[in-house]
């Protein structure tokens, strides 16, 4: 069928994200109108704000590993990255004009590094290509919802007072439950919920995690990085995996690039038993023999803490988590010291809110969707990105699903198009 012919559909995006974006741009491309809807008072407000540092816009790791970083929702997500995969996301930002390379550790940025430049060349390319974009438009659910009938119009608060709109179909982008003043403040929940969408508890993920830190130890050493570390947790049957890597100790416990690898498998197991224990080898280049023989020396006139410097190079922040799980009398052990120095145990007792979660985990269930991303409770209404059930740790692998579910969603919504055509 001709574009053509769907210029009478009407389209709306909701949610100004990669996700809502990206599926704007496949459904204005074949030429159907397609009006954008955005709370904040312009798109894209996170993506800009998790470029700040160096926008992490994917990974160059093998196909294979790659879908092995989205865990139990493999299977969903690696159809997905099917049509538009790492190297797909690539070629589009080269498109726009934006160059990427690859750092040392396999991540994947724009040659300049932010978010802005990218931003704003799709932005312009978007407009161009015919999409309206309505900021400062917040989604209140549905005409019919709130009147109790079957309408499908849509409502919105804008600065003028309410609106509403009608669509032929519906792309929904709102973003998970974190980061709320972004916009991504989870308000569809009990919207959908109420039209019989099954949705799995939005919980935190890529977060940090609370540790009852004596206030010696988070007065002096909170802000201090942790570095040269490895960690991880044991599974249900005690098998442990350490993973490399560095984090940040803070007032309230642990966070950092390398907890947020582990966050699903700490957040599990403290919703599980109440508590967590991670496990932290502080000495990672270090065999516990090696460890063991070293402490062993004589200690001469040395103090404990010059005694360990020397020995085996721990100092600062590691010195002092080493006193936050022993005791005087038991760091006498030179046996005992070098076995908690490769295997620190760490109380994790609870997570940190939601709001100060990078991603959530959670969401739409993908049961409750079709391949195109279609509710099957709610023909014609499409989701993508992270409002959908699962997640991923950082490292590009979260804006690479966005991206990619916004780009099935929009495919999605011109098959339905063309069959209602």
């Amino acid at each position: 069928m001709h574009p053509s012919s769907l210029e009478n559909k009407s389209v709306v995006v909701i949610g100004g994200g990669p996700a809502g974006l990206m599926a704007a741009e496949v459904i204005s491309a074949a030429g159907i109108p397609v009006d954008l809807y955005d709370a904040m008072p312009s798109p894209g407000r996170k993506f800009l704000l998790a470029g700040i540092g160096g926008l992490n816009l994917t990974h160059s790791e093998t196909a294979d590993h790659f879908v092995a970083r989205y865990g139990a929702r493999r299977s969903v997500i690696e159809p997905l990255l099917a049509d538009f995969d790492a190297e797909a996301l690539r070629r589009w930002a080269g498109e726009l004009g934006i160059d990427t390379f690859v750092g040392s550790s396999g991540r994947v940025f724009p040659t300049g590094m932010k978010a802005a430049p990218l931003l704003r060349s799709w932005l312009h390319r978007l407009r161009d290509a015919g999409v309206r974009m309505h900021v400062r438009h917040r989604w209140l659910g549905w005409l019919g919802w709130r009147d109790g009938d079957a309408s499908a119009d849509l409502v919105f608060q804008t600065p003028a007072g309410e609106k509403n709109v009608h669509a032929h179909a519906v792309v929904l982008a709102l973003g998970g439950g974190s980061w709320a003043r972004l916009g991504s403040d989870a308000a569809w929940v009990p919207w959908l919920a109420a039209r019989g969408v099954e949705i799995a508890p939005l919980l935190p993920a890529n977060c940090g995690f609370e540790v009852p830190w004596t206030h010696f130890f988070r007065e002096r050493f909170a802000g201090q990085p942790l570095k040269s570390i490895a960690a991880g947790i044991a599974d249900d049957s005690g098998k442990l995996e350490l993973r490399r890597g560095e984090c940040v100790i803070t007032a309230a416990g642990i966070e950092g690039s390398l907890i947020y690898a582990l966050s699903s498998a700490i957040r599990e197991r403290i919703l599980k038993n109440g508590e967590a224990t991670l496990v932290i080898d502080l000495l990672p280049d270090h065999s516990l023999e090696r460890a063991t023989s070293a402490l062993q020396q004589p200690r001469g006139a040395h103090s404990f803490a010059k005694h360990l410097q020397q020995r085996v190079g721990i100092h600062g922040v590691k010195a002092a988590l080493l006193r936050e799980v022993l005791s005087a009398e038991q760091c006498r052990d030179d046996a005992r010291v070098a076995r908690t120095l490769k295997a620190l145990p760490l109380r994790c007792t609870g997570m940190r809110p939601l709001d100060e979660a990078i991603s959530t985990a959670g969401g739409v269930r993908f049961e409750a969707l079709d391949t195109d991303l279609m509710l099957t409770a709610l023909p014609g209404f499409f989701c993508a990105g992270e409002m959908l059930d699962w997640e991923a740790p950082t490292g590009g692998y979260l804006l690479t699903a966005c991206f990619a579910s916004g780009h099935r969603a929009g495919h999605g919504v011109l098959r339905w198009l063309r069959t209602r055509n």
